[in-house]
């Protein structure tokens, strides 16, 4: 097969087919895996944690000892629920199964799973683009245990000299969330993981945090000729775990598959894993199908059957997604779509500031304004810092009661110090020019600007901000914007 040079650049490239040679789509869809906000695991009560020593949160049921029962982790199903219904998925009837596999990281030789009927199915998600993504599935199971491979140049088995196996992983709650192969880009499947991941940390089901592996994702990559109907041979790339990655494998192998097609070859259905230091997928090891893994029910645990009453107690408790949040401020902002600071501002830990402000009539654009620049620069905030007193700054600032700079400044010093805004403003010696002085301030400005008024009061409006950027340097950025834009305007109209 002929070598694919691909360049950085070109690694980043997106958008419909473009990426790929004319005539010539990608059909992917990703597998995304994630543990579970939990205290304990999914079968015992062994701790859930991130970062504890090795092998220290094991219990016999993790490490799959003769003898040890599974006992279901009910928080663990309400916050699987929960993500099927924030897919608009089914919640339904199913049983558990056991996927036997032999590999160190699960010591019992199977894992605790769903297969042909799982707790969610037939969901989707839309996109901020508009476009849909349908889901397939999202079922339960327990995580495994994870390998370190030392000695080698790849952290990978092949060439390893050893292995560490740490089980503190082995047993975490898990959701797998199957789509169907709808992503069309790399940057659809960019899009999609993180519409999903802001979904998932909405609604408090994961912290999302791909680089602890709270969140992998593996990606089904196949190509066809424009126009053919069926799909052709899949390989999934496992265990992606940050964005870039994500993007780089996808084009990567959508290229190199089509590069086999046009030599004539065959393309073998395969698991691959993406190297990040080159910049390409290898192969791993020929693609099981569901037999492989002698499938069959779980005999130590009981079928699910959730009652319509427990899913919809479970849906009361979603709260805003983050499609509904953003659909909000761009209806507040009156945008047509969205930008960086509507998506910075639906973030789990800055939207409960701005929808305060919001539901205080604040003006939106303010408070989108404040939220995703001001207050984003300060994260991560202190527990202390009250959502009431970002509200009362822009109340403040929307009012006239002090200008834009003085509203930030004072943002800044009540996030610092942990102090209500009266004493920031007291703090700060920050007061607001009366009516009168800012009228006599405005005509000092355009008496020492003559040429420029005559040429604003005759129709130049660009005019505007040259004026008022003067009288804020005056007034030392005391002088209220609304306030000085209202009076120049009152001043041109008189001549």
């Amino acid at each position: 097969m002929a070598n694919i040079e691909v360049s950085p650049d070109e690694l980043a490239l997106s958008g419909g087919s473009e990426f790929l040679p004319k005539g010539w789509e990608l059909v992917c869809g990703l597998e995304v895996h994630t543990e579970l906000k939990t205290k304990t695991k999914l079968f015992c009560g062994c701790e859930n944690v991130f970062g504890a020593q090795a092998n220290t949160n094991v219990c016999p049921t993790c490490l799959g000892l003769p003898g040890s029962l599974p006992v279901l982790n009910e928080r663990a199903l309400e916050i699987a629920a929960m993500i099927g219904l924030a897919l608009s998925a089914k919640v339904q009837a199913s049983i558990f199964h056991r996927k036997n596999y032999f590999y160190p990281d699960m010591p019992k030789d199977f894992q605790i799973s769903q297969y042909d009927i799982p707790l969610n199915a037939d969901g989707y998600l839309v996109l901020p683009s508009g476009k849909r993504i349908g889901i397939e599935r999202a079922h339960v199971e327990e995580d495994t245990g994870k390998i370190t491979h030392l000695g080698g140049t790849s952290g990978r088995i092949h060439g390893a000299e050893r292995a560490l196996i740490d089980y503190n992983r082995s047993g975490v709650p898990l959701v797998e969330i199957v789509s169907r192969p709808d992503i069309a880009s790399p940057e659809e499947a960019r899009e999609y993981v993180s519409e999903l991941r802001s979904t998932l940390v909405a609604i408090g089901a994961s912290d999302g945090k791909m680089e602890e592996g709270s969140l992998r994702v593996d990606a089904n990559v196949s190509v066809r000729p424009v126009g053919e109907v069926p799909f052709r041979t899949r390989c999934e790339i496992k265990n992606l775990n940050s964005l870039r990655s994500l993007v780089r494998a996808i084009t990567f192998e959508a290229r190199r598959q089509v590069d086999a097609y046009l030599a004539g070859e065959k393309v073998t259905q395969q698991t691959r894993h993406w190297d990040e230091n080159v910049g390409r997928t290898v192969a791993l090891r020929n693609k099981e199908e569901a037999e492989d893994y002698r499938y069959f029910p779980e005999p130590d645990l009981v079928p699910l059957r959730p009652s319509e009453e427990w899913i919809e107690g479970l849906r009361s408790q979603l709260g805003e997604l983050p499609s509904e949040r953003r659909a909000r401020l761009v209806a507040g902002l009156g945008l047509s779509a969205t930008n960086d600071q509507v998506e910075t501002a639906i973030s789990v830990d800055l939207y409960p500031f701005v929808k305060s402000a919001l539901d205080a009539g604040v003006d939106p654009k303010i408070a989108v304004a404040r939220c995703a620049n001001e207050l984003a620069s300060l994260t991560p905030l202190d527990p202390g810092f009250e959502v009431s007193w970002f509200v009362e700054i822009l109340r403040m600032e929307t009012e006239g009661g002090v200008s834009a700079t003085q509203a930030k400044s004072m943002l800044s010093e009540v996030a610092k110090s942990l102090i209500s805004p009266k004493d920031a403003q007291e703090k700060l010696g920050i007061s607001q020019l009366s009516e009168d002085q800012l009228t006599g301030t405005v005509q000092e400005v355009i008496q020492q600007n003559p040429a420029e008024w005559g040429r604003f009061i005759n129709g130049e409006s660009q005019l505007q901000g040259f004026f008022v950027g003067k009288i804020m340097k005056v007034t030392s950025g005391k002088a209220d914007g609304k306030a000085v834009v209202r009076i120049l305007r009152n001043l041109a109209e008189r001549g």
